[in-house]
């Protein structure tokens, strides 16, 4: 696959389009993404099913215009919401030009591994590289014996161990996902590392944060909206944020809030100082908290939410 790439370099051609990382819930798709694209575009968290809609960031290089596609995890649904993320990867799947099949180097592969690696041979005629990820995670030897269970689940373009946070063969994997690529033109203006809003990026941020040490049945019952973000009249240098964080129940409410508001208060410091490093400028957040009953399951309020179509 390398030297697809480099053959690409050889003869002047430039390469342009589309790639995708699926995989089972928390696998690391997210933050192989970040790497690749040299910035924060997608929220990353512990919890699995962190991701909820479809996000692009792009890799640039003289020779190629690499832009990926970050998936909600595959997982078996249990709500409306459950239903609509699970539909986003497999139209998603049909529409670009490389899979990345992520496996992490430290986890053993399971039924969802196995079940993923069936779903990816039926997308014949679209090549698909197996990505080990996580191997900072993971022994030498574990991820040897990782790499050839992976080469058992299936035909495989490619498979690259690599990792996110060491950057570990995050060069290789961009030249294997190049190399896959058509030959074509620039599809984004040059600068632009997302097409994904600054306020979906904000409320995306503000999630991340409430996600840090929250129970175990929260995260999968809260959303974010900003209502209002525009910079303060008169003021160059600061912009008014004003969001909305969605629960389902009144007890989750509390949970958020924490004692005398202590919670919030965290959770706030803590997303407006991703935000002011967005934006590049200083943010007021201004958060509120609303109990919307069962909003996953209510396709009018994941309408309002902006998660269902």
């Amino acid at each position: 696959m390398e030297a697809q790439g480099a053959q690409a370099r050889g003869n002047g051609r430039f390469l342009a389009g589309f790639a995708c990382f699926v995989g089972r819930p928390n696998v690391g798709k997210s933050t192989l993404m970040n790497a690749l694209v040299g910035r924060k575009v997608a929220i990353t968290s512990s919890r699995p099913q962190t991701t909820r809609r479809v996000i692009r960031g792009i890799v640039r290089r003289p020779d190629a215009e690499l832009v990926i596609i970050d998936t909600p995890g595959l997982h078996r649904p249990r709500t409306l919401l459950g239903e609509r993320l699970d539909s986003l990867v497999r139209s998603t799947l049909s529409e670009v030009d490389v899979i990345g099949f992520c496996v992490p180097a430290s986890e053993r592969v399971g039924p969802g591994d196995k079940y993923l690696a069936g779903e990816l041979t039926a997308h014949q005629g679209t090549p698909v590289v197996a990505i080990v990820t996580k191997t900072d995670q993971a022994a030498t030897a574990q991820v040897a014996s990782q790499l050839a269970a992976v080469a058992g689940l299936g035909e495989w373009a490619d498979i690259v161990p690599v990792s996110a946070v060491t950057g570990f063969q995050l060069d290789v994997l961009t030249d294997v996902l190049v190399g896959h690529l058509p030959p074509g033109r620039p599809l984004y203006p040059d600068g632009d590392l997302t097409d994904e809003p600054e306020q979906i990026l904000v409320a995306e941020l503000i999630r991340e944060a409430i996600l840090e040490g929250v129970r175990d049945e929260l995260p999968h019952s809260i959303a974010v909206v900003v209502d209002e973000m525009a910079p303060r009249e008169g003021r160059d240098d600061l912009i008014d944020v004003h969001a909305v964080m969605y629960v389902e129940r009144p007890s989750q409410k509390a949970i958020v809030l924490g004692a005398k508001g202590a919670r919030l208060k965290e959770v706030g410091t803590r997303a407006r100082l991703q935000i002011e490093a967005l934006l590049g400028c200083r943010v007021y957040l201004d958060l509120r908290i609303k109990v919307a009953k069962d909003w996953q399951r209510d396709p009018k309020q994941l309408r309002r939410l902006g998660l269902y179509d």
